[in-house]
């Protein structure tokens, strides 16, 4: 499956040339159309280089929301070994769109727990297009405390549109179960490394997104709301997402800016999707630099450190209102 992005036709429609004179090299290796391939390559990597450099926040909305962006379990498979995949809650049942269990990061026992959104319209809906229920935060808690029992660090992948918001999931206990979730964290006497992969909505990320090093993708996204959620409480419509995606802040740059995250990711060029296998190396690595550096600290201090570096979030500064958006109500 192939799926270009609005922004990507002008160094799609290069590798469209690249891909005919290949497949006529192939066939008939000539100096000319090796010559003609070795210019075609180039022009891409510019082009695509130039796009990826200047991305609006909308524009890495739309990267961080790629349907072949690599999600958690592709994580789990490509930089994990002997991932064992728990299920349930042990309340109400399992939730498809919170995926973890133990595994191992270059050989290092870790507890992996992560939002999953599926990729086929079938495997979307049984995951709830990776919008979890209350039972899956609550299985998240229980791998959060048996990561504690065994003296696990914990990895968060966070990759979510935001918590389930039906009348079912509030009468299960949605708000108390993001709430046990960030106490647990908080308190985890493990170390904890948070990665967002994807898009990092609300409280339906941040339940899983407390830790003591928080790390993002570079063309992901973290956010108190989703821009058209936002767009719908300012300006009554979800039309203007995009100007509520330049208002929130919510790329990785952005949030390194205001001390909200520790350390951007780089990605493949062309975003994660272009090049997974290289994007999962990527992440392995660090994540695994990440729990060594963490696990010198004393349990004591690592827990205390982790207080004091959520106490000391919130610096902020004041800025013009912005702008209502023509055809607004």
């Amino acid at each position: 499956m192939s799926v270009v992005l609005d922004f990507e036709r002008p160094a799609a429609e290069i590798r469209t040339k690249l891909d005919a004179i290949e497949k006529q090299y192939a066939a008939n290796p000539t100096p000319e159309l090796d010559a003609q391939r070795i210019d075609l390559r180039r022009d891409f990597a510019n082009r695509t280089q130039a796009i990826y450099r200047a991305l609006s926040p909308w524009q890495t909305v739309q990267v961080a929301r790629h349907p072949l962006r690599p999600q958690t379990m592709d994580y789990a498979i490509g930089m994990c070994t002997d991932f064992v995949e728990f299920h349930g809650d042990r309340v109400f049942g399992d939730d498809r769109a919170i995926v973890g269990g133990p595994a191992r990061i270059d050989g290092r026992p870790v507890m992996l727990v992560g939002q999953h959104r599926g990729r086929e319209t079938r495997e979307r809906v049984e995951r709830n297009f990776g919008s979890p229920h209350p039972e899956g935060y609550r299985k998240a808690h229980r791998l959060f405390e048996l990561a504690e029992k065994f003296g696990m660090p914990v990895v968060t992948l966070m990759d979510t549109p935001g918590a389930s918001p039906g009348l079912g999931d509030e009468e299960r206990g949605q708000g108390w179960a993001l709430a046990a979730n960030l106490a647990t964290l908080a308190t985890l006497r493990v170390p904890v490394v948070c990665v967002v992969i994807g898009e990092g909505n609300s409280g339906g990320a941040l339940a899983i997104g407390v830790g003591d090093r928080f790390l993002m993708l570079e063309h992901s996204i973290f956010s108190v709301a989703s821009p058209e959620a936002a767009a719908s409480i300012v300006w009554k419509d979800a039309k203007f997402a995009p100007q509520a995606a330049d208002a929130l802040k919510l790329t990785a740059p952005d949030l390194l800016r205001l001390n909200l995250i520790d350390r951007i990711i780089s990605e493949p060029v062309g975003g994660a999707h272009a090049d997974p296998s290289a994007m999962i190396a990527t992440l392995r690595s660090t994540v695994a630099g990440e729990i060594s550096r963490l696990e010198t600290i004393p349990t004591e201090r690592l827990v205390s450190d982790r207080y004091e570096k959520y106490r000391r979030l919130g610096s902020w500064f004041e800025m013009a209102p912005p702008a209502k958006p023509a055809g607004s109500v």
